[in-house]
């Protein structure tokens, strides 16, 4: 995103935080957006859960349809790529035989008792989503 959008949307953060909250509350949606800070790359928007592919996609098309903004320099949304940000891959959404989906307890339980994560701290409970709606896999 170029300097001169981010500067469009920091702006009015507090107008634009509050619209995307009003179209993922909309979308039936759990997330919240919290803040929006800029960096060299463009603008970060911080959200109380992790977000799936569908809260992106509304941010994303708010975010473009905005007034004065150049949507050709703005780039896709996409996951934290700090080193603090553990994302797990390839893990069942649902218990074996059951409809239930995942809970963050189990993944704790698990985290404990697998060598790969011995060193490993959770500072917060795992987030969990589904892939997508098709899809039996989960991202934690």
């Amino acid at each position: 995103m170029s300097k001169n959008n981010s500067n469009v949307i920091i702006f009015q953060t507090n107008i634009h935080i509050s619209n995307i909250n009003r179209l993922l509350k909309d979308m039936k949606s759990e997330v919240l957006a919290n803040f929006i800070c800029f960096d060299n790359k463009g603008i970060i928007i911080t959200t109380n859960k992790a977000v799936a592919t569908s809260d992106f996609n509304i941010i994303e098309k708010y975010i473009k349809e905005l007034n004065n903004i150049n949507s050709n320099n703005i780039m896709s949304p996409c996951f934290s790529q700090s080193k603090s940000y553990l994302k797990i891959l390839a893990i069942f959404y649902y218990l074996a035989n059951t409809n239930f989906p995942i809970i963050s307890n189990i993944v704790e339980e698990i985290i404990k008792n697998t060598h790969v994560f011995n060193d490993v701290i959770l500072v917060s409970h795992p987030c969990i989503i589904k892939t997508s709606h098709k899809s039996n896999m989960a991202i934690i």
